[in-house]
């Protein structure tokens, strides 16, 4: 239920940026429609670029969106792990984890956990490892207490 919820919620956030950012590649391009060459052909000729640069960088944020959308569509929120791998939440004494995608910190009921995804340093490092087994990050000791 734990794991499903903190699935249900990285799938909220980026769903959730997926449709700012659509929203605003599509005020760019009407910001483009609406613009009509004036006398003034550089202010015109300026507006459509920035708007067209704003366009690009957003096609590009979109398109990484969609690639972590991707990644949360294939993992099981229903499955138990052993070991830690992608779509585990994991309990150290230093904290709790999913890992899933990088959403930031998540909460559910009293308890917190970083949202972060196996690519980053601190998600390779937990890779693989059991209940009972320890790593070290930014030299800080973690002990897994729990694997789900």
């Amino acid at each position: 239920m734990v794991k499903q919820e903190l699935h249900r919620q990285c799938c909220a956030y980026v769903s959730s940026r997926i449709d700012e950012t659509s929203l605003a590649i599509a005020d760019a391009q009407q910001t483009i429609a609406r613009e009509t060459k004036s006398s003034a052909g550089d202010k015109y000729e300026t507006t459509r670029e920035m708007m067209q640069q704003e366009i690009n960088r957003d096609s590009g944020r979109l398109y990484e969106l969609k690639k972590l959308e991707a990644v949360l569509n294939v993992t099981d929120p229903t499955s138990t792990h052993t070991t830690v791998q992608p779509g585990s939440v994991v309990k150290t004494d230093g904290g709790n984890f999913y890992l899933g995608i990088s959403a930031g910190l998540l909460t559910l009921g009293a308890e917190q956990y970083q949202a972060i995804s196996p690519a980053t340093p601190i998600g390779q490092r937990m890779m693989g490892l059991k209940k009972g087994d320890s790593f070290e990050f930014n030299k800080k000791q973690y002990t897994v207490l729990e694997v789900h």
